[in-house]
């Protein structure tokens, strides 16, 4: 390309660019609109306000009226300022003021998002754990962009700090733009069948949104004439993708892969699936996984998506769907519409309405939730039942005091197990133990039921533990859910155990259930430390951050990579355990032997064993083969290709010869009336294939020269039979050793049709050998046993430039 047609690829380039980096700055402007200054003062709601001057009506940003914006009763952490953006819309930024003319100001504040008022959910910055910073005055405007737009309905803002001189004082905007979208909601017995018309594979995707009301469920399920299908699926608030050839596939087959987790937040998740080449990128929300597609399903070919449900499973899928595009075609849309290509079963509308269920969050020891109890307790028995999940194996759910003080009562997590043990004075304790497993973030159920000399504890609707103590088992005063209160005077509550951290919901007492917006409201109970209206669960293993497939566990604040049998170690397991070549083993002092090699340290090629030869002044690393032995070539019309197996896989291979100085391999080729060309000039009779991936057609032999297409009989002119390049009455032994990298490892042999008479040849391909190791080059080592710093030993010639 000459120096003129550069300058115009260039300057192309970057008008690309220019326009490129233009229309992404305009739709960041496009939705930049102001969404709350419109609003009317009944779309504002608060914890509580300082006085009907201070009200949330007040808090637009930059207005005057009332006060000058909103103020809490109280300025403490359990405070917050709520918006109705009034439907459904795209929110890219956040600004904040303090009360006009004041000195009250928020310097720090949580961000929440909501589609319905409840379940709310917290905004986090990457790389942070979503804090948004504040005001340093009244006055001046703080505004910060959203990293990731969010579409939502309700905003809350929850201060965390404010100025220490001051009260908790805010004005706010919300920016964005309007948001369109086409739902559908299914109950767990309606689905949707959308009749396709089959397409190129180069142009198949799939979107789609969803928010689930259960942990299990199919999403979508597509099929073809050609017995292929393609199904997503909730299982425990996992995504599974599973491609099925036939319907005879199980969950743990390899064409099975899964994604995410806690799937089933009631919040909205996207999913993509796009075809590239011979593989699909699957992501869910940010994740994003490549699943290699088997050989048999070379294209989809779908005719019929059943949305909601397979037919072949009662798993069907409870919630709603958002934005299902197919091909760029949006079926919602289609199923609206009443189009012919869908058929429509059961109960579907086209809103997205959900069950309210307001959750509770135990985030760590001084949380505490208390609720009253029966100031008359029932004669006959009473009951206690809530659903929890968690991550850790440990922690008190509830306690109290039975009817005056003659005992206590604690409901307890111990090794992921759930305990209740049940304490009065000259009674031996009861016991009773129930479900397992519990500490796997799923939600669990829990019943307590007590009547006359009959005490049940279950989990999850499951046969539980049965005892018949000559007592009532209920409440006699108030009910401590999560630990104890902190002053060491109240004697009404004890925790033998350890605090609960978790989220828990659906908590009724004797059968009357506990309105938990009463809770918050001061209304009901007590609290402290608590989130409540949302679950505020982390999957800290998904994604994994344990590498080299660690094995990762985790509590409700940290996780644990196990490393063993990985070969790895360190908080990651990051660092190998392994030199990356038998030159360094030799350097620490160790003899020829066989030892694992990870040949790219802490990359992500496995670790593997090979044997190092430490008996020369040069340290071999020989990989070595399935066939190693002279090995005779049995005639045969159709000819054939014989195969060589390393013991180290391509990418351990590749990586050992790129890193190595040098590597060699001997191939010895015995031949008697056997040609190698059917004629001088013709075409190949018998080759090898050599070099990296699926390696390189190689036409000359050990004794040979590159290309030549030639043993070395015929290149030195000794051959009996120099037309055919062969050796025609005695054997002929080519041998030689292949030291071209680029050629090596050999892959394999090729044998064409010989049909000449008496015709015999045998082979023997020996192990790989390399030696020198590139990286060791790269550090220096110090020995603590003798306090010297140690350098590799030099092999070659030094330069004077």
């Amino acid at each position: 390309m000459d120096l003129w047609r550069k300058k115009e690829w260039r300057i192309v380039t970057q008008l690309v660019l220019m326009l490129f980096s233009s229309f992404r700055d305009m739709g960041a402007e496009l939705c930049h609109s102001p969404l709350v200054l419109s609003l009317s003062p009944s779309s504002f709601r608060s914890s509580s306000q300082f006085s009907s001057s201070h009200g949330p009506g007040f808090a637009k940003l930059n207005r005057r009226e009332g006060a000058g914006g909103w103020s809490p009763m109280d300025s403490d952490e359990y405070q917050w300022l709520e918006v109705d953006l009034g439907e459904r819309k795209q929110v890219t930024a956040v600004a904040t003021q303090g009360r006009y003319g004041s000195s009250d100001w928020q310097t720090a504040y949580r961000l929440m998002f909501s589609d319905a008022g409840h379940n709310w959910r917290q905004y986090r910055q990457e790389g942070s754990i979503g804090v948004f910073s504040g005001n340093s005055n009244a006055d001046s405007v703080v505004q910060h962009k959203l990293q990731q737009p969010v579409v939502t309905r309700y905003v809350r803002l929850v201060p965390l700090h404010w100025n220490p001189k001051g009260r908790i004082g805010l004005r706010l905007e919300t920016y964005g733009c309007p948001y369109n979208s086409d739902v559908v909601s299914l109950d767990g017995h309606s689905s949707l069948c959308f009749r396709l018309s089959p397409m190129q594979m180069s142009s198949r995707s799939l979107f789609v949104k969803f928010k689930s009301m259960k942990n299990s469920g199919v999403l979508l399920h597509t099929e073809g004439q050609n017995d292929h299908s393609l199904t997503l699926e909730l299982n425990e608030g996992r995504l599974l993708l599973l491609l099925r050839k036939g319907r005879s596939l199980p969950l743990s087959s390899p064409h099975t892969v899964s994604l995410s987790s806690l799937l089933d937040d009631q919040h909205w998740h996207r999913v993509a699936v796009e075809h590239r080449s011979n593989h699909l990128n699957l992501t869910v929300d940010k994740s994003t996984m490549r699943v290699e597609l088997p050989a048999w399903f070379t294209f989809w070919g779908h005719d019929q998506m059943h949305v909601g449900a397979d037919q072949s499973s009662n798993r069907n899928f409870h919630g709603c769907l958002e934005n299902l595009v197919y091909n760029g075609l949006n079926l919602v849309e289609l199923a609206k519409h009443k189009d012919p290509r869908v058929d429509v079963k059961g109960n579907v509308t086209f809103s997205c309405s959900e069950p309210v269920f307001v959750a509770v969050t135990f985030t760590g020891p001084r949380s505490l939730l208390i609720l009253p109890g029966g100031s008359d307790p029932p004669s006959v028995g009473g009951s206690v039942r809530l659903q929890f999940r968690t991550w850790n194996k440990e922690g008190l759910l509830l306690t109290y005091d039975l009817p005056k003080r003659e005992g206590t009562v604690w409901l307890y997590l111990s090794q992921a197990s759930l305990h209740l043990q049940v304490h009065k004075p000259d009674r031996a304790p009861l016991e009773l133990r129930a479900g397992s497993a519990l500490s796997d973030g799923q939600w669990h159920s829990v019943d307590l039921i007590s009547g006359q000399e009959h005490l049940t504890l279950t989990v999850d609707k499951d046969e539980g533990a049965q005892a018949s103590p000559s007592f009532l088992v209920t409440p006699g005063g108030r009910l401590f859910f999560g630990g104890c209160p902190t002053k060491e005077t109240n004697m009404e509550c004890r925790n033998l155990f350890r605090h609960f951290q978790g989220c828990m919901r659906l908590i009724t007492v004797n059968n009357q259930p506990v309105d938990l917006i009463k809770v918050q409201q001061r209304m009901m109970g007590d609290f402290t430390n608590l989130q409540i209206d949302m679950c505020g669960i982390i999957d800290r293993c998904s994604p994994s951050h344990c590498e080299h497939e660690g094995s990762c566990s985790q509590t409700w604040s940290t996780f644990h990579c196990n490393c063993s049998n990985t070969g790895y170690s360190g908080a990651t397991c990051h660092s190998s355990i392994y030199e990356q070549s038998c030159e360094a083993y030799k350097h620490k002092g160790n003899t020829s032997g066989f030892y694992y090699i990870d040949v790219d340290g802490s990359g992500p090629i496995k670790p593997h064993r090979m044997f190092c030869n430490m008996t020369e002044d040069k340290t071999w690393t020989v990989i070595r083969h399935n066939n190693t032995e002279l090995t005779r070539i049995h005639p045969s019309p159709e000819g054939g290709q014989i195969y060589f197996e390393y013991a180290a896989n391509e990418e351990q291979l590749y990586k050992m010869i790129d890193q190595s100085e040098r590597c060699e391999q001997e191939v010895t080729y015995h031949c008697r009336k056997t040609p190698l060309l059917n004629t001088p000039d013709g075409s190949l009779l018998r080759w090898w294939i050599g070099g990296p991936g699926a390696g390189v057609k190689q036409s000359s032999w050990g004794g040979g020269l590159m290309g030549s297409q030639q043993c070395s009989c015929s290149l030195q002119e000794n051959c009996d039979d120099l037309g055919h390049h062969t050796n025609s009455s005695v054997w002929a032994i080519d041998s030689g050793v292949l030291t071209n990298k680029e050629s090596l490892p050999v892959r394999s042999l090729v044998l064409g049709d010989i049909q000449i008479p008496g015709f015999q040849s045998a082979y023997k391909v020996g192990p790989l050998h390399c030696h020198g190791d590139k990286n060791i080059w790269n550090a220096a080592f110090f020995d603590m046993e003798t306090s010297y710093l140690h350098f590799p030993t030099f092999h070659g010639e030094l330069s004077a430039d």
